[in-house]
């Protein structure tokens, strides 16, 4: 699977898809704190490991959370070194009032938006991926 760099295609091809489930952001000292295989994603920082995982598995495992949200991932493959993708689609979604986390894997960016906005945001992708169409 290639990678595309190019905005136009990017944004035309974006395909925003939401994950099932709530997600939610905490911060543990060490890993050994958590169940490796219940992350989705975590960042290491100078004040904990940043963490993101199910709502589900934080409750499980009796874990504190900050940030409730949904997940939406954006199914076309993105080059790492592609210019403007993240700037567009977080400029269509602050146009309608939507925060958003944002965290790039090897293959596809991940989208993480307040829980209550899901759909709203969703929708706003979907419209920029068509007026790039």
């Amino acid at each position: 699977m290639t990678a595309i760099s190019d905005l136009d295609s990017l944004l035309a091809t974006m395909q925003p898809e939401l994950n099932p489930g709530i997600f939610v952001f905490t911060t543990v000292l060490a890993l050994s704190e958590v169940e490796l295989d219940s992350v989705v994603a975590l960042v290491v920082e100078a004040e904990g490991i940043s963490v993101v995982m199910s709502e589900t598995d934080a409750l499980r495992q009796a874990i504190p959370y900050d940030f409730r949200s949904a997940w939406i991932t954006l199914k076309v493959n993105s080059a790492l070194e592609a210019v403007g993708l993240t700037a567009a689609f977080a400029r269509a979604l602050g146009d309608v009032q939507i925060s958003c986390n944002v965290i790039a894997g090897n293959y596809h960016d991940h989208i993480f938006v307040p829980i209550d906005a899901a759909d709203a945001a969703l929708a706003a992708l979907r419209s920029l991926q068509l007026a790039s169409s």
